[in-house]
């Protein structure tokens, strides 16, 4: 598959309210990639990648947006609240709402987007769940509904922050087996990730957010002191 730059970050400095988190950060990430953005609690990974989202502004440094990273390009799955699992709509109204970026506040969806909501819950193998209430689904089959939502609006690229916390080890596997999936389907992925075992399996490149960030392929970073380290970690949690 021929790859183009999606975007590049130069001596990217992450910070809110005038606080820097990171500094000089660099990295480029191109389509079907598979990143995965790794580091200590509170290093800044939420704050790069809602960064990336355009939510806050960078402090310092340049960030070159390119092909995928247009308005009705990128989908997000952030991390779900206690108040979200609760939430009393049906499995296929919250699919449909990832077709806002798309409506132009039209206050209908249209045939298309119906469809392709349908489309996504079929590939999260849920689509007969369409009229089931969100709220008593599983937590598992939440994600889906939620990863299909994110399919809605994704064209090229596609957030994930922590996408399986909270789920069991069936489920775990099931979502990242998905993941996978669309990724080699040519969708990018960037992905917040706790789960050192996974990210050092599936991941094309790891980001790792630190005082001293490193940026590089799977295969790179596992040469390094640091990945040795998350080897050694990720080893150690494959066997309990």
């Amino acid at each position: 598959m021929n790859k183009t730059i999606q975007l590049i970050c130069k001596n990217l400095c992450l910070g809110y309210e005038g606080k820097t988190i990171v500094e000089n950060m660099n990295f480029s990430v191109s389509s079907g990639d598979y990143l995965c953005i790794v580091g200590e609690n509170g290093s800044g990974k939420s704050t790069l990648v809602k960064t990336l989202l355009r939510l806050i502004p960078p402090l310092k440094g340049e960030i070159i947006f390119k092909d995928g990273f247009g308005k009705g390009e990128i989908g997000y799955l952030p991390q779900q609240t206690i108040i979200q699992r609760d939430f009393p709509a049906s499995v296929k109204e919250i699919v449909w709402s990832g077709c806002l970026n798309h409506s132009r506040f039209r206050p209908f969806y249209t045939k298309e987007e119906k469809a392709l909501a349908q489309f996504n819950l079929e590939r999260m193998g849920i689509a007969h769940l369409k009229n089931a209430c969100y709220r008593e689904l599983s937590g598992g089959q939440q994600q889906r509904v939620l990863l299909a939502r994110a399919l809605c609006a994704a064209g090229k690229v596609l957030f994930l922050d922590e996408p399986v916390t909270g789920l069991d080890s069936k489920a775990v596997q099931e979502l990242y087996d998905i993941i996978k999936k669309l990724n080699e389907e040519g969708l990018t992925i960037i992905m917040i990730s706790h789960d050192i075992h996974s990210t050092l399996k599936y991941a094309s490149h790891i980001l790792h957010v630190s005082e001293n960030s490193f940026f590089g392929t799977t295969t790179e970073f596992l040469k390094s002191e640091l990945g040795k380290l998350y080897d050694l970690q990720s080893k150690l949690e494959g066997k309990r």
